[in-house]
């Protein structure tokens, strides 16, 4: 992988079930039929995992968590499902979230979880991973992981948090667990009528590489519902297996700071 600092960019921006496409990723975009444009699948390169080529065309990533109506009106957990675009509005990928009923319910936003990413075709081409891991910053010997898989089983980059008492801090691993860049969040992550920022940092902190924001969606959504918007930026020619483990940390820090009970 290339140095880790100096990337000139604009920052602002276990199971394998294969699930089905949602109706509204189905086929190109037709004009007044307010379908989903998708993104034109890219050459994919040498050494590449498969889907993950879409990854290599693009430097943002918008991240849209579907508004559920049993979430909004009884108050009851369910698995999450997200859009993916990029810059221009294209759907890229769609996620959804695989986990039962009790673990929802009773570990809330701690739970353990395996994300399923499907590429426009319908194919899975990654598996992200939160093992049950104790949520107190008091306990620095069982803090948050998450592995990215691309393809399915075959891991290619780590989210591993960092104790700290006040300030949220990630380290992203490749998959030799080699730590090549740091995340940096604010020391409060709840913001009115503001983006909260994650700051992607090379390993020595010293620049900036990238960023991860929760973006404000409004104060009727805000508050009713727990369904946020996140928007990921990196360089275009940092490696596509980190661009993947930097759109799985997105995952992890919105179950940890953003996905409570409204």
């Amino acid at each position: 992988m290339a140095t880790n600092n100096g990337y000139p960019m604009d920052l602002q921006p276990q199971k394998n079930a294969i699930h089905p496409v949602p109706p509204y990723s189905q086929g190109p975009a037709i004009p007044g039929h307010g379908q989903v444009p998708m993104m034109p699948v890219p050459q994919r390169p040498e050494g590449c995992p498969p889907g993950l080529e879409y990854l290599t065309q693009i430097d943002q990533l918008l991240v849209k968590q579907k508004v559920e109506l049993a979430e909004v009106i009884l108050g009851w957990e369910t698995n999450n499902k997200y859009m993916v675009k990029n810059s221009m509005g294209q759907q890229v990928f769609y996620a959804a979230e695989e986990n039962d009923c009790c673990n929802r319910q009773f570990c809330g936003p701690m739970r353990s979880f395996v994300i399923h990413v499907q590429d426009n075709l319908g194919q899975e081409v990654m598996t992200l991973t939160r093992p049950l891991k104790c949520g107190s910053c008091c306990c620095p010997c069982c803090l948050q992981e998450l592995e990215i898989q691309s393809p399915p089983g075959n891991p290619i980059g780590y989210v591993i948090q960092n104790w700290h008492p006040f300030i949220p801090k990630f380290t992203v691993q490749n998959e030799k667990r080699e730590a090549v860049l740091k995340i940096v969040g604010p020391f409060c992550s709840c913001k009115c009528c503001s983006d909260v920022n994650f700051d992607v940092l090379s390993m020595d902190e010293s620049a900036t590489v990238g960023r991860i924001s929760k973006q404000w969606t409004g104060m009727v959504r805000e508050a009713f519902t727990d369904a946020d918007n996140f928007g990921i930026s990196f360089p275009m020619d940092l490696d596509v297996k980190i661009k993947a483990v930097l759109f799985g940390a997105c995952f992890l820090i919105d179950f940890m700071f953003f996905e409570h009970s409204k």
